[in-house]
């Protein structure tokens, strides 16, 4: 049985008798001396940023060397960009499920809330991350393109703390590795959160782990807090060797090419270990000189390029060539370091991260590391970098070419712009529409909540017309009764599809977020019905043009369904798409839906039958196939669409040809997150996740103008909050210079640029033309 047991793994029996002899050709080896300057070490100062609270762990992005993931004392976690000094997202420590948690953990959370960050840890390639608490959980996020956090996984995973996480790939699947308080090690499956295997064995509690794979072997090694090392493999047969580290908290961590594994350990007496092991012996090599013989805390550290080793120790950052046992050298910032802080390299080994004594951390950097950085915070000003080329593809054939430059509109004077009053915006606004009246504004978040803003007729706002020259009021009835949708318990408010429409005489609102469709009384905020229970979940509404009772509702399952409201009856459904709908708009004679899928399709709307669809084009530098959210929106003459994906605008006709497409450049910041028409259908507002606004020629799309984040967000969100976009816009019904912002901080802005905005699509994008365009009641623009 073992000769079987050792095929099958692809060991040879050394192999399973010595698990560190995973690579015999390493015994007795040396290796090449490293050829280094000192200034390939991150050791220059370049940012200082407040967490918060005490960081606890780090982890830069695998792909993106600037994106540092921070996990902290109080159980919160935060992305940030350190380049441009953003914290782009922000995480308290929230329980997802508790009731889906064991009781042990609800009984521990009962008797003591605190709980902390043991460990975060990006995955392989930077579309997952996980993060280990003091108290039983993990929680598995995925993070996409838009910098956006979905949860994935919540696993109850240990019973106490669970002190390590890391990501493997044993046979090609996508693997969770975490260790406990309970001495165990297990290994879950990513995708779904099952329990693969229970490692057992230990006689303490297991401190770290620490996934690898050699010569098609793929093992783990983990370390208990009574100094012991196990070896195993993806099996339930047990470890396979055990030593001794030196030191007792200890963990392990291999070179960048996976070829040389060191650990550090420290002891009860506060003495730190820092050694390399020989794999082949299961035996330490080298052992490394320069700690301080007793201090406080636990020591970290941390290898890059093959080359240096780094570890926290005595308020400073010590660093030792791997080939030597000498200390290197050492520095010691002066920003206030804990005696043993915490860091992390990123992968290239240009910058590593520190923690600092006042809740916070410090970015160090070598020579590319700075000049990576600098460059990085001239872009944050530079606003302009998120608007580039555009593409004209008159019917089928592309015309890709530079886009001229356009200077921004540079400072307030020149434009209107108003923050709505919101004593509670907190949750990311995923709907926003003008009332057809023009004298309100709905807005719908993530939560489900509707928020109501009203302009009053006064002597400087005698049409009573919506403003960004007067602020409005955040109304709601005298019984201060909330507009709240329904939503569905079982899944996160943030991952439920939101949607809303108004009725023409702005009485009633039909809307969504994840659960039934309720229907509101705009003027008592009560809710006069509710239908369509999930599954499947409404995800886009719009009322036929010629009957308000007639409702379109787009679903989660792909489906179109008609809807008569006064009947509670549907009258057919509509079958084309593959995934959920994501936008539908009627003409007088037919209504275009479009999906998740990227696709669009027409419907005869008397008769409901589809007569044409049509795959979105792909931009070059963009995949050949499209998936993603897609909006539509038609032309004020009917026979021309707005198309609206993250990776382009576009033009099409009623009959679905695509005439005009602008793509920004293959650009995180450039990615498109809303667009509509203006009220005239001379321009397109358009939104990138930089939080920039261009203002495109509806019949050119050429870029007229664009506003940069800056110009309306305040100072301090801007410095202080993560990165700040506009989610949704929405255009003024009557007032074609005026839109509406809503944006994932959970605010709302409104803008009004120039009166006589002309958009003149034969004259040059130069400097006077633009000047000449907004000269109206504003002062002329200063270029």
């Amino acid at each position: 049985m073992l000769e079987i047991a050792l095929k099958y793994q692809g060991m040879s029996r050394k192999q399973w008798e010595h698990p560190f002899a995973l690579e015999a050709s390493f015994s007795g080896s040396t290796h090449p001396p490293n050829a280094y300057s000192l200034d390939d070490l991150p050791k220059t100062v370049v940012r200082l940023l407040n967490q918060g609270s005490n960081v606890m762990s780090m982890d830069f992005h695998p792909q993106q060397q600037t994106i540092l993931l921070v996990g902290t004392n109080v159980g919160e976690i935060s992305i940030w960009e350190v380049g441009s000094r953003e914290r782009m997202i922000h995480k308290p420590f929230k329980v997802w499920d508790l009731s889906a948690c064991s009781m042990p953990f609800q009984t521990t959370l009962v008797k003591d809330a605190a709980v902390s960050v043991n460990c975060c840890i990006w995955g392989p390639d930077g579309s997952i991350l996980g993060v280990a608490f003091s108290k039983h959980i993990v929680q598995i996020y995925t993070y996409n393109q838009s910098r956006e956090l979905r949860q994935h996984l919540e696993i109850d995973a240990h019973v106490g703390g669970v002190n390590d996480i890391a990501f493997a790939e044993p046979n090609k699947q996508l693997c969770i590795v975490t260790c406990g308080d309970d001495k165990t090690i297990r290994v879950w499956d990513a995708v779904v959160g099952l329990r693969l295997y229970m490692l057992e064995g230990h006689e303490a509690p297991v401190y770290s782990v620490c996934p690898h794979s050699k010569e098609q072997i793929q093992f783990i090694f983990s370390t208990a807090i009574d100094g012991k090392i196990k070896a195993w493999l993806y099996d339930s047969m047990g470890s396979r060797a055990e030593y001794d580290a030196p030191g007792l908290w200890c963990t392990m961590a291999y070179s960048t090419d996976g070829k040389r594994l060191f650990s550090c350990g420290t002891s009860k007496e506060g003495e730190a270990h820092l050694v390399e092991w020989n794999e082949s012996e299961g035996a330490i090599k080298r052992e490394y000189s320069g700690f301080k013989k007793r201090s406080m805390g636990v020591v970290q550290f941390d290898t890059t390029k093959n080359r240096f080793l780094a570890a926290g120790d005595e308020f400073q950052i010590k660093f030792w060539d791997m080939d030597n046992k000498n200390l290197l050298t050492t520095t010691a910032p002066n920003n206030g370091l804990p005696e043993r802080p915490r860091l992390r390299f990123n992968k290239e080994g240009s910058l590593l991260a520190v923690s600092t004594s006042d809740n916070g951390f410090i970015i160090l950097a070598n020579g590319d590391g700075q000049r990576m950085s600098q460059m990085l915070e001239s872009q944050a000003y530079e606003r302009s970098q998120a608007l580039s080329d555009m593409v004209k593809l008159p019917m089928q054939h592309s015309i890709t070419g530079p886009l001229s430059p356009i200077p921004d509109i540079v400072d307030s004077s020149h434009f209107k712009a108003l923050r709505l009053p919101d004593p509670i915006a907190a949750r990311k606004v995923v709907r926003l529409m003008y009332t057809h009246s023009g004298s309100s504004l709905l807005a719908l978040d993530s939560s489900g909540i509707h928020k109501l803003w009203k302009w009053q007729r006064s002597e400087r706002n005698p049409s009573g017309k919506s403003t960004a020259s007067i602020v409005p009021e955040l109304w709601q009835p005298a019984n201060g009764a909330l507009m709240s949708n329904d939503v569905n318990e079982s899944k996160p408010a943030e991952q439920s599809a939101a949607c809303i429409a108004l009725t023409k005489n702005d009485s009633y609102l039909i809307s969504a977020s994840g659960g039934k469709v309720s229907l509101f009384n705009m003027m008592t905020f009560k809710v006069m019905t509710t239908f369509m229970p999930p599954p499947p979940a409404a995800t886009y509404l719009a009322f036929h043009p010629q009957d308000n009772n007639i409702i379109a509702i787009g679903m989660e399952d792909s489906t179109i369904q008609i809807y008569n409201v006064r009947v509670d009856e549907v009258k057919i459904t509509l079958r084309g798409h593959q995934k959920h709908i994501t936008g539908l708009a009627f003409s007088e004679t037919s209504l275009i839906s479009s999906g998740a899928d990227a696709q669009l399709c027409i419907w005869d709307n008397k008769s409901w039958e589809k007569t044409k669809s049509r795959s979105i084009q792909s931009p070059p530098g963009h995949p050949s196939s499209l998936v993603g959210e897609t909006e539509v929106q038609f032309h004020n003459d009917q026979r021309h669409l707005l198309v609206v994906h993250e990776s382009q605008i576009a033009i099409f006709d009623y009959q679905l040809e695509c005439l005009r497409l602008w793509s920004p450049r293959e650009s995180l910041v450039g990615r498109i997150t809303s667009a509509r028409y203006s009220c005239n259908g001379l321009f397109v507002i358009t939104g990138f996740l930089d939080g920039a606004v261009g203002v495109f020629d509806a019949d050119t799309l050429s870029l007229r103008c664009q506003i940069a984040p800056s110009d309306y967000l305040s100072a301090t969100i801007s410095s202080n909050h993560s990165t700040v976009y506009p989610v949704v816009i929405a255009a003024h019904p009557s007032h074609y210079n005026q839109f509406a912002l809503g944006m994932n901080d959970g605010y709302v802005h409104v803008i009004e640029v120039p009166n006589d905005l002309k958009l003149d699509s034969s004259a040059p994008l130069g400097k006077d033309t633009l000047a000449s365009v907004l000269k109206d009641d504003f002062e002329s623009m200063s270029i």
